[in-house]
């Protein structure tokens, strides 16, 4: 319990010092925000501060902070680690870059920032990547909830039926304007997301000593440690709520949406420390509700939305139960619809389509529409088709949240006004490299080779990287237009 309240304390504090730290760095000022300078009514919208703040909690966290941080429960109360201080050094400091250099560029998307300052091979590099990463996040996002909900209705609204009635709902979120669903609908559902937290966590911390909450150990609890180290797996396990490359997709959409650069802070450094809340939650509750890392795994063979609804009526009873059914099927809903969303946005820069004809978004949609749901019919008809498509996206996820570190880093580099500055980006740039590089070498779904030759391979990757950047940070001049 200590250990849980303390890291929750350590968050707050890291958004208070080094979120102004951060802001510093970056420097916002008054100049328009694309909200306003284009308000297009279709994607550039000015949003309330609290609504921007709630859509893009949404749009980041889904059920990414629940799955994940049950998942990364299974290595033991180390992960409370991982989720405050990758947070605070590193995801808030991703996210908020993500926003505000785009902002700073019309709401140009990641991979169109990749171009602007790692060059033009590099930004083709992210616009395949951006998209695929995206594709794969939406078909995570609709197999997920399907299969509750066939679940719940039985034989006669299967999986499938399920898919193509989430699938109809993506094709309206993604074509409508943002501020006619998505700006109507989550903030309402941001705050559900909340709600279950905070009820499932005060019905641990008030059961009168029914459920009890680890205290942090350095110990690699996982009941598979021996093939399951925690460098890497860890890192990759747990992205939502540390920090996660979907963010980098959808930042630039509510940078569209902003009315003041001064309002960045809060909404993308502060929600990506509310999801980092929801994480903690959700894996202090996996641990103490199953009692052991051996037996949340074993429960999480059976499909994390069955974990959650267990644990929420377990603990909340009738109530949980009905909060777990709508958090498990909405929540991951909204994160898979404004995945689509961001890689129409992608896609209609790279093609130079106007998005303000509708003509032209449906253009786009519905081949990106296409295909995820020839991914989830895969996943639905394979026994490990989820699990397959589930590992693959977790990889690419922290693979583009190192990308989007370094285009940030030099981003920061040409604008030269703290030497030092770069370095909030750069190094956990470099950490993510290491973290990416070695688990791809090391993994099932990679190459397979041993820790002896993946873990120096990463730490030498990182260290070059590195090195490249630092005679790049002294030697660049300010060339880009902000």
């Amino acid at each position: 319990m200590i250990s849980l309240l303390l890291s929750l304390a350590v968050l707050v504090v890291g958004f208070v010092v080094y979120g102004r730290l951060t802001e510093k760095v970056f420097a916002p000022d008054g100049r328009q925000t694309p909200a306003v300078a284009v308000n297009d009514g279709v994607d550039c919208v000015p949003m309330k501060p609290w609504k921007a703040f709630l859509v893009q909690l949404l749009n980041i966290a889904g059920t990414g902070p629940i799955f994940g941080a049950l998942m990364g429960a299974c290595f033991g109360p180390v992960v409370f680690l991982w989720i405050v201080f990758g947070s605070i050094l590193g995801g808030a400091v991703h996210d908020y870059m993500s926003g505000m250099i785009s902002c700073r560029h019309g709401g140009a998307s990641i991979a169109e920032l990749s171009g602007t300052y790692l060059g033009s091979a590099v930004k083709w590099i992210m616009r395949v990547f951006s998209v695929v990463l995206l594709i794969l996040c939406g078909t995570v996002f609709v197999t997920s909830p399907a299969g509750l909900l066939a679940k719940l209705t039985g034989s006669w609204m299967n999986g499938t039926v399920w898919s193509v009635i989430i699938l109809a709902y993506y094709l309206l979120a993604t074509l409508l304007p943002i501020d006619k669903l998505i700006g109507k609908l989550y903030p309402v559902f941001g705050i559900l997301l909340i709600v279950m937290a905070v009820s499932v966590i005060g019905g641990i911390i008030f059961s009168g000593g029914k459920f009890a909450i680890p205290e942090i150990t350095l110990a690699n609890l996982h009941p598979e440690a021996g093939n399951t180290p925690i460098w890497p797996y860890m890192f990759i396990t747990v992205a939502c709520g540390a920090i996660s490359g979907f963010h980098a997709t959808q930042s630039p959409m509510i940078a569209k949406c902003i009315t003041s650069e001064k309002q960045g802070r809060g909404i993308f450094y502060g929600a990506m420390i509310a999801e980092s809340v929801i994480a903690l939650v959700w894996a202090a509750a996996g641990v103490a509700f199953y009692g052991s890392t051996q037996l949340l795994n074993e429960a999480l063979k059976s499909g994390a939305s069955n974990v959650v609804y267990e644990i929420s009526s377990g603990v909340l009873g009738s109530f949980g139960t009905i909060l777990a059914v709508a958090g498990v099927i909405i929540c991951p809903i909204t994160s898979g619809d404004t995945a689509f969303r961001s890689a129409r946005l992608i896609l209609a820069e790279t093609f130079g389509l106007n998005q303000q004809k509708a003509r032209n978004r449906v253009l786009i949609t519905l081949p990106l529409l296409a295909a995820g749901g020839l991914l989830t019919w895969y996943a639905m008809s394979n026994d490990t088709g989820f699990q397959t498509v589930w590992r693959y996206f977790s990889w690419s996820n922290q693979t583009l949240a190192m990308i989007s570190l370094w285009v940030a880093s030099a981003c920061l580099a040409r604008k030269g006004k703290y030497r030092l500055g770069p370095l909030i980006t750069a190094i956990p740039a470099a950490f993510m490299s290491a973290v990416s590089l070695t688990y791809i070498l090391m993994a099932g779904e990679g190459f397979r080779l041993s820790s002896s030759i993946a873990y120096p391979a990463g730490a030498v990757f990182a260290a070059v990287l590195f090195g490249v950047f630092a005679v790049f940070s002294f030697r660049k001049k300010d060339t880009v237009q902000e």
